[in-house]
């Protein structure tokens, strides 16, 4: 297929397709040309001639000409991303010869699975469903690390509880105090490159800074995978974020992902898999720990996991932990040995053949930043979208009341090194004496774990903070999500080196927090403001950050040549989509198995219904289905009761106006927001088989089939919905395409979801359309008539796939999981 796809691509061209364009070129090496299509800001002083790199680009492409005619003629292949070639490792059930896309569903047996605080509700769950046994426990980790500072008798019955049932079930487990559950995941290993491991936490990205694709799961996964096994994936799109040039002193890997929150802040990766690249000396400049917190908090850009290389850097870190699993005994509170899982012999065996990204995968979106064009960056007040450089909030002088080096973000050993080494530098001036924390300021210190703090005691950081006056936290998550000792009171300004600095998580909602590196926030702490340590020296020239959306940035000719022909392929079925029609494609390809899916005995092979319009964005799930009835397990446990109030906060007179088999249909980012399953159950309730939306909040997709709700993404029908029903007479077609509304970047464990959006003059909330949707479950595409004598069109849909039919049939996923436990 792929020989296919590079000769339609070039015959396209012959007959006159054109490429996408180029806008600028600079840059240009002898091996490596730097083109872009949006560039956000331009190096003047190192601007080349448009004409120059023009004709060095098509010299370099005639010397290389030949090797494209060796592609065209090469045997079929299916290059992958480094992120499917993991899920590819992962998935059971796969048809021989299958290799899986950015899209499909797959029946994931991932590699481990933690659970935290949550692991009692989870544990209910899966007993509920009539599980006794995990399936398999060394799959499992358990650890306790949110609510350590409670030490009331509930939460120390449930922590227990959770203890009891880990050590029954044999799995590993790790109790309130030894270390926030990511970085013991990372520190033991059980995080390994090249593997898949989730977690039942929206931070379990951080993983990827090992190498090891980490995502998160909702509870019902992940008593599904304690009793299965298994549980069910859609592999994301997935983006290529390619570093060029180094960091610069002063310059951190926090500094690089609060800059990329804050200049990339139009959800260019949301709901995508994220892959970063560059090269060899590129990667140098960025250690093991500086990958972590780039990791991590790819969960606040969107993201659903964060993905480093196997590179060397990642090798050399990996030696020096099983050298000091052979040196030392495991540390204590470790539920197994540290050197069952770090020691040379599973290095050699990883390193001898390590995965990495396919020459020729295809991206969804490629980025790109220049590091050595970052200056120290600081995020906020209350928002990971605004990223200001440190300098120009120093000129500010913001006063603040609480500075945190706390989280699974920048906790260890060098973290806690780094914010010392301040008040170190400061003691030079001071007789060598450790100066205060200024004066109204409270500095609250807290390890990622237990051996991260003892290696900071040992080379001498923990001392220096606590001596300067810093407070002393157990390891946990405490005050990053808002628990425990030292939260923001009303009025407050705090800087925290942590995650999240969402309005009101960390205490009050008339606080404002501010996130910033491990150095900022102890240098603000010493000087009681926001500041920087001066270790940053701007240089000589610098005009901003370089940075850019697609085109060709940092490719080496070879690599430019394949994207020429990926593009040229996208544009050309682009095009060919926004005409009306799909892709050309040969009369073998249509008629061919793999255009089919196969649907299960049972399973309707078509959903039809009359589509009832909820024309709104970003409705959330307490829209769909209020808060005052989620924890009245009364209510919510009577399906009778429930359809009466479902969407009854988007729309009172819905329940009056929908009726059972219609097919509800609304806008963009439909069932953001909290987590709760009852936005899915309640539309079941309700008689609705199907809900159709220009795009679903990940949240929600992931209840829906977990709940067996049937959803599909069809923008274009929202837009001829739009053109259609103006307060409900018909109108003009609109020529624009349409696209996702703003402040829709909303990941797992989110914020209030954005405003829900909804046109001026709409007078009626939910309207009875009479237009007809049906979707054709084995040809992957639906069918919509507008109205009785309207026009009738169709499109082609994501597949649902025999594994998704399966879970969707028997019920959802607790009773998929029920049947999967009495067969065994």
């Amino acid at each position: 297929m792929a020989t296919l796809k590079v000769g339609r691509s070039l015959q396209r061209l012959a007959r006159g397709s054109r490429l996408p364009p180029l806008s600028s070129t600079r840059h240009l090496a002898p091996s490596v040309s730097y083109l872009h299509h949006r560039p956000r800001y331009i190096c003047a002083t190192c601007r080349l001639q448009r004409a120059e790199a023009t004709d060095a680009f098509s010299s370099q492409l005639a010397a290389v000409r030949p090797s494209l005619l060796d592609q065209v003629n090469a045997p079929p292949t299916s290059p992958q991303t480094l992120t499917e070639k993991i899920v590819q490792k992962y998935s059971q059930g796969l048809a021989e010869g299958k290799y899986v896309k950015a899209g499909d569903y797959v029946t994931l047996a991932p590699h481990k699975c933690m659970t935290h605080d949550n692991s009692w509700p989870v544990a209910t769950k899966f007993m509920s469903i009539g599980a006794s046994k995990i399936h398999n426990p060394q799959q499992i980790v358990m650890t306790l690390d949110h609510d350590v500072q409670n030490k009331s008798e509930k939460n120390l019955k449930k922590y227990e509880q959770i203890e009891n049932f880990a050590k029954t079930q044999g799995v590993d487990f790790y109790p309130a105090g030894r270390g926030i559950g990511h970085q013991i995941m990372v520190e033991e290993g059980y995080a390994w490159p090249g593997t898949m491991a989730v977690a039942s936490d929206s931070h379990s990205n951080m993983y990827g800074g090992v190498g090891c694709l980490g995502t998160p799961v909702v509870r019902t996964d992940a008593a599904s995978i304690w009793a299965t096994g298994r549980t069910w994936w859609q592999i994301p799109p997935v983006a290529k974020v390619t570093f060029t040039g180094v960091l610069l002193p002063g310059v951190t890997g926090k500094d690089v992902i609060v800059a990329l929150c804050g200049l990339f802040n139009n959800d260019e990766v949301l709901n995508h898999a994220i892959e970063f690249t560059g090269n060899e000396e590129t990667m140098k400049s960025l250690p093991v720990d500086d990958r972590l917190a780039i990791a991590n908090m790819t969960t606040e850009w969107g993201a659903l996991s964060g993905l480093f290389p196997i590179d060397d850097v990642l090798k050399g870190w990996l030696r020096y932990k099983a050298t000091e699993a052979s040196m030392y005994k495991s540390p204590p509170q470790t539920a197994s040995l540290t050197s069952d899982r770090f020691n040379h012999q599973r290095l050699d065996e990883l390193f001898a053949q390590p995965l990495k990204a396919d020459r020729g995968a295809k991206y969804a979106k490629e980025l790109y930043i220049d590091l050595s064009s970052l200056s120290p960056y600081v995020s906020g007040p209350n928002s990971v979208k605004v990223a200001t450089p440190l300098d120009e909030l120093e000129r500010i002088k913001i006063s603040i009341d609480k500075a945190y080096l706390v989280s699974c973000t920048n906790s260890r050993r060098s973290d806690i090194a780094a914010a010392a080494k301040v008040f170190k530098d400061a003691a030079e001036a001071n007789g060598g004496k450790i100066p205060k924390i200024a004066d109204g300021v409270n500095f609250y210190i807290s390890a990622a774990s237990l051996p991260e703090q003892e290696a900071a005691e040992e080379q001498g950081d923990w001392q220096a903070l606590l001596e300067a006056g810093a407070q002393p936290l157990p390891s946990g998550c405490g005050p990053c999500i808002g628990l425990g000792t030292g939260l923001l009171e009303p009025g407050e300004v705090g800087i925290s080196a942590s995650n999240r600095n969402f309005k009101g998580r960390m205490g009050s909602t008339d606080a404002k927090a501010y996130l910033a590196s491990p150095e900022v926030v102890a240098a603000s702490a010493l000087k009681g403001k926001i500041a920087g340590p001066g270790w940053y020296q701007k240089p000589e020239g610098a005009e901003g950050v370089i940075m850019g959306e697609g085109g060709y940035a940092t490719y080496s000719v070879e690599d430019v040549l394949e994207k020429l022909i990926n593009d040229a392929e996208s544009a050309i079925q682009e095009g060919e989509k926004n005409l009306g029609g799909s892709a050309a494609t040969s009369d073998a390809e249509i008629t061919s198995s793999d255009s089919l899916t196969d649907v299960l005995p049972g399973f309707p092979e078509k959903v039809t219904g009359e589509i009832v319009w909820c024309n709104a964005d970003n409705v959330n799930t307490d829209a769909i289905y209020p808060g005052k009835y989620t924890y009245d397990d009364a209510f919510s446990s009577d399906p009778k009761k429930m359809a009466t109030v479902t969407m009854e906060n988007y729309d009172r007179n819905f329940s009056s106006i929908a009726k059972t088999g219609d097919i509800l249909v609304s806008g963009f980012n439909f069932g953001c927001g909290s987590s709760r399953e009852q936005a899915a159950t309640a539309i079941l309730a309700k008689g609705i088989p199907l809900v159709v939306a220009g795009s679903f909040g990940n949240i929600f997709s992931r209840n829906s089939i977990n709940n067996a709700l049937m959803g599909v993404e069809v923008p274009k029908l929202i837009e001829r919905l739009r053109e259609a029903f103006v307060n409900g007479k018909t109108a003009n077609a609109s020529s624009a395409s349409i696209t996702e509304p703003a402040l829709n970047s909303q990941s797992l464990d989110s914020p209030p979801p954005a405003p829900e959006s909804k046109p001026a003059a709409e007078k009626a909330l939910t309207i009875r359309t009479g237009w007809t949707f049906t979707w054709d479950v084995r040809r992957s595409q639906v069918e919509i008539r507008e109205g009785e004598s309207g026009e009738m069109w169709t499109q082609k849909v994501g597949e649902l796939p025999p594994n998704v039919q399966e879970i969707i049939a028997r019920g959802g996923l607790e009773k998929w999981v029920q049947k999967e436990i009495s067969a065994g």
